[in-house]
């Protein structure tokens, strides 16, 4: 075990514990969440008389697009976990474990059967499903998991491999963020995130020190949307990396919840395979910025661009393609050798290629040099560059470096200089 310190729009009053539901839009200002999801956001949910609820989000706005109440399940739930969009898994306050097949929750909410599938022994306070086959429970600050194997699982035969994860999940709300990630709030206000990599082995992270302690039912569809309601509102938050343990990139949208009071179920759970966390395309690296202009040059000459020696400007195409990516270009002149000493001058001067670099032939000292063109690739021994002023026009070559056997006519390397951003 590892520690580190590492709920919109108000749409309508939900009126889930009345006999009736009334629905009144009020427009409110535009919020965005992203997150990769299926569809609408899909919560289940019971009412204190055992009638089962459903609603939908509109994951990217937080707008419930649609609320339904179904049949009296006919018993007392005490813990439930939905499991997919059609089966939701409820505890009763007798222990018994039971699968709600839902038949339609289009117009109206209709049930195909409640059957008990387990007698007794599921005392869990709360549940949930994180999506990936695992079923979690807490019951005297036990975490305990199971797998779950079937997508309408019939009792032991499907949901089994039992284990006692560790004590001291002391935890007044409990939702599943993704595989083996659950999200949970305390009665002291603290917003804790965890991974569950197997008995004994887990990790928490502090997301937030306070201010939760007033959030009563926490349950997130994944992709870093949690929903949490606070007296009778339910609210919705954006964790940007949900699985970087950290909460500072936790975007609230409290002046604008997805309703402002109503929400009075017992019991509430998402779909939890409804959304997905999709990391961020890496941003690319100088160097790879540097090789993308260089290329776009290729088959160009003189007259294309706003250089001033026509005989000799293989230095002004450097320093355009550098400053076209933002990186420093004080000290570059038309000479060629200013490569050679802008490197040494910011100690980026060096004897092996990397992608973006400078490449320098002939110095003889003094800042003189024969010619300077760009790494565009680097594979082993050889590397593509891409220069100016190379049969009088912008061109690309292939050659091996450590023989300094260019096809340039231009002398040995002298080094390789990267710039400085």
């Amino acid at each position: 075990m590892k520690l580190s310190n590492a709920v919109r729009r108000t749409s309508a009053a939900l009126a889930v514990g009345a006999m009736s539901l009334g629905l009144v839009t009020v427009t409110g200002g535009a919020a965005q969440a992203a997150a990769s999801c299926t569809g609408d956001v899909s919560i289940y949910g019971t009412l204190s008389d055992g009638r089962l609820t459903y609603t939908q989000i509109e994951p990217n706005t937080g707008d419930r697009t649609k609320t339904l109440i179904g049949p009296a399940l006919g018993f007392t739930p005490k813990a439930m976990a939905t499991l997919n969009f059609n089966t939701v898994l409820v505890t009763s306050t007798t222990g018994d474990l039971y699968r709600v097949d839902v038949q339609t929750n289009n117009t109206s909410l209709t049930v195909a059967g409640v059957v008990k599938i387990w007698d007794g022994g599921w005392t869990f306070d709360k549940m949930v499903y994180d999506g990936a086959g695992h079923l979690y429970g807490t019951v005297e600050g036990q975490l305990h998991q199971y797998v779950v194997s079937q997508a309408k699982p019939s009792g032991s035969a499907h949901i089994g491999q039992h284990v006692v994860i560790d004590t001291g999940f002391v935890l007044k709300t409990l939702a599943a963020a993704g595989d083996d990630r659950i999200i949970a709030s305390t009665s002291g206000g603290q917003l804790y995130s965890y991974k569950i990599d197997g008995v004994g082995d887990w990790t928490r992270a502090t997301l937030k020190s306070d201010g939760w302690s007033a959030v009563d039912s926490l349950t997130s569809p994944g992709g870093g949307l949690y929903y949490g309601r606070t007296n009778g509102g339910m609210y919705w938050y954006h964790d940007v990396d949900p699985t970087d343990g950290d909460g500072s990139d936790i975007a609230y949208h409290s002046s604008d919840p997805v309703d402002a009071s109503g929400w009075t179920q017992s019991l509430l759970s998402a779909y939890a395979n409804n959304c997905a966390y999709v990391p961020p395309a890496p941003s690319a690296t100088t160097g790879e910025k540097i090789a993308k202009v260089a290329n776009a040059q290729v088959g160009k000459d003189f007259n294309d661009f706003d250089f001033h020696y026509p005989g000799a400007w293989c230095a002004e195409f450097v320093r355009y393609v550098w400053a076209n990516v933002g990186a420093k270009t004080s000290g570059v002149t038309p000479e060629a050798g200013s490569l050679y000493t802008y490197g040494q001058n910011n100690g980026t001067l060096h004897s092996t290629p990397k992608v973006g670099d400078a490449v320098v032939y002939g110095y003889s000292g003094g800042g003189n040099a024969n010619h300077v063109n760009l790494v565009v690739a680097v594979d082993g021994d050889y590397v593509t560059t891409v220069g100016g002023n190379e049969s009088d026009m912008v061109k690309k070559t292939t050659y091996n470096w450590k023989t300094n056997n260019n096809p340039l006519n231009a002398g040995d390397i002298a080094g390789f200089t990267s710039p400085v951003d």
